[in-house]
């Protein structure tokens, strides 16, 4: 079994929910990824149209919201006793839902802590907080693996990641903190700690010059990441990333939702990239 195959494993394959909520709608992925790694899918009535992870999930699961917006009518239908969500951009959903009486739950973490918090909190709504203290404690353990493997490498890149491209946004906090376990350096750690994406915009991109990043690393939200886009903007071809050739995608999935995937795949794509760069 590989790495990260042994950190998502679940930890509960079968058995009826022991305590909490029964019916539970996920606005977002990293709740029902969460959820299936803790055994407790049989909760889950509906899921993000978003949802990649598990991929079971996209089957078995029927899909009532986006991430902006959700089937309010649908959710209701399912008679939930909780629905989980996450941020400030869900507030309407969640205060919707609310006044028609329906228990929600909106986290707004932005950094690796946070993503261990909310494995243990959410375990402990569900009633599993034991197992979901082992689970975090696996992923704690697999990070730890990876700085410690990071700390033998020869030399840290400099690292730009590109969140969206028009306007560009630099990366949040979690991805920031996944660079530096990786081995690299985020060139824009000063405004990775903005959990807002507006307050993330490089409005001068001749700063991602300046700043010469030895690897560019994108995740455009859900869309294509382009690395010939990139090597096209003015003066960028003389960014040593460029130069190099080392400008590569990391799937959205896998980085860009604050759960379990950002600190297992995101964070050994990442790695990977950076000992390519070395």
């Amino acid at each position: 079994m590989s790495r990260d195959a042994s950190i998502t494993a679940p930890l509960i394959r079968t058995g009826r929910p022991v305590g909490g909520p029964g019916r539970i709608v996920c606005l977002t992925e990293e709740p029902t990824e969460t959820l299936y790694a803790l055994g407790q899918q049989d909760r889950i009535v509906g899921i993000s149209g978003f949802t990649v992870r598990p991929p079971q999930a996209r089957r078995e699961k029927p899909k009532v919201s986006a991430f902006t917006s959700a089937r309010i009518e649908q959710i209701l239908a399912l008679a939930p006793d909780l629905v989980v969500g996450f941020s400030d951009i869900q507030a309407d959903i969640a205060a919707e839902l609310i006044r028609s009486g329906v228990e929600v739950w909106i986290a707004n973490h932005r950094s690796v802590a946070g993503i261990l918090d909310y494995v243990r909190r959410l375990g402990a709504l569900v009633g599993v907080a034991a197992q979901a203290e082992t689970y975090a404690e696996r992923l704690e353990a697999g990070l730890a693996t990876i700085a410690a493997e990071s700390e033998r490498l020869a030399r840290r890149p400099r690292v730009y990641f590109e969140e969206w491209d028009a306007p560009a946004i630099t990366g949040i906090q979690w991805v920031a903190e996944l660079i530096r376990i990786a081995g690299g350096d985020d060139i824009f750690p000063e405004m990775s700690a903005k959990s807002l994406a507006k307050d993330r915009i490089i409005a001068d991109q001749s700063e991602v010059i300046r700043r010469a990043p030895d690897l560019i690393l994108g995740s455009w939200c859900g869309k294509r990441f382009r690395p010939e886009r990139i090597a096209a903007r003015p003066g960028w071809s003389d960014i040593p990333a460029v130069r190099t050739g080392q400008v590569h995608e990391i799937k959205s999935p896998i980085i860009l939702q604050p759960g379990p995937a950002a600190l297992t795949d995101g964070l050994l794509a990442i790695a990977a990239r950076i000992r390519a760069a070395v």
